[in-house]
């Protein structure tokens, strides 16, 4: 919402100094209504600053959406159409349906963008017709005429490219949010178990040294039931975040419940088990402290190499037959080769 009253403001002290220099250029042409409208025109504007500072949105736009096209109207009929003012009716219609985006993400009242955009449209017609079949009020040289549609066009497309730029900014943001609400897990913050198969997947095709890791919370059951899922997400939460500080350059997911899976490059009989007995002695070593409890934290871990795989399904299986053959050996270890294996 800051971001968006700030660019509020922004415009609106823009359209207003529009205002100001218009209504200099109908005093020099003896426009003497114009000159009068220009004055509630300011005070539109000026009220406008109030309704933003006090989030009423909603009305701000709907204010400025009717003056505009009075604005517009009462312009063109009074020095035709050459002037350009008719112009703003083609950049207030897609900054419409930006301000209807932008009223959903936050919760806002929303406005009819059909109807609001289809009275834009009718009165651009009558305004520009009549100003085609009728002589304007004030004849004004065609120069200036020239002039002034040169500048028209040039403000109508500023804020047509700009509001552009920003409705792209904002959707290529939600879209992001969105692909990492999408890969990411909520609760560690870790990506997920979708995201990391697609890595995974990735990865062997790529000709390079690399290994996962399959990680387990040793006896994370007996800690949920004696302590409560609360403590249980704790833990889980903050095993994720020493994860993130040991294997700062690793991939990192949860792959579900207790269970993590680590991918980085590197060879697994050396870099893979030294990464992981770091990792298990820093799990192993911190005070894991939640509601006046000291719970103990170990983990248990089996690397596979990536080397030795055809497929995800038997790289992950690698991994996880080894995280099994250390939880039913004593736990707390890591395990590069299953010594149960035939």
């Amino acid at each position: 919402m800051e971001e968006i009253k700030k660019l509020t403001y922004s415009i609106n002290t823009v359209i207003l100094l529009l205002v100001f220099g218009l209504a200099s250029f109908f005093a020099l042409c003896h426009a003497t209504f114009l000159i009068w409208f220009s004055i509630p025109t300011a005070m539109v504007y000026l009220v406008g600053y109030y309704l933003i500072r006090t989030e009423r949105l909603a009305f701000y736009v709907r204010l400025v959406y009717f003056w505009i096209t009075l604005y517009m109207c009462i312009t063109t009929i009074c020095l035709g159409y050459r002037f350009g003012f008719h112009l703003y009716c083609l950049s207030m219609i897609p900054i419409i349906f930006y301000t209807e985006y932008m009223a959903k993400k936050l919760g806002r009242q929303n406005i009819n963008t059909i109807l609001v955009s289809g009275i834009i449209v009718v009165c651009y017609l009558i305004s520009t017709g009549y100003a085609s079949y009728a002589k304007p009020v004030y004849d004004i040289d065609s120069k200036i005429a020239g002039i002034f549609w040169v500048f028209n066009s040039g403000v109508v497309l500023f804020f047509l490219i700009f509001y552009s730029g920003v409705m792209l900014k904002m959707i290529t943001a939600s879209e992001n949010q969105l692909t990492d609400m999408a890969h990411t897990d909520r609760l560690t913050g870790l990506y997920n178990r979708h995201f990391m198969i697609t890595k995974l997947e990735t990865t062997l095709k790529e000709d390079k040294s690399q290994f996962i890791a399959m990680a387990d919370i040793d006896h994370f059951k007996k800690i949920n039931d004696t302590y409560g899922h609360n403590t249980g997400d704790y833990v889980l939460e903050n095993v994720a975040r020493i994860m993130k500080e040991v294997c700062k350059d690793c991939e990192i997911s949860r792959w579900g419940g207790e269970e993590f899976v680590i991918l980085s490059d590197g060879e697994a009989d050396k870099d893979g088990v030294a990464l992981l007995e770091k990792l298990r002695k820093a799990i192993e070593s911190e005070d894991f402290f939640f509601e006046d409890q000291h719970i103990k934290v170990t983990i248990t871990a089996g690397i596979a190499s990536a080397n030795d795989h055809t497929s995800v399904d038997l790289w992950v299986n690698d991994a996880d037959e080894k995280l099994y053959f250390g939880k039913n050996n004593g736990r707390n270890r890591v395990v590069l080769i299953n010594e149960g294996a035939n």
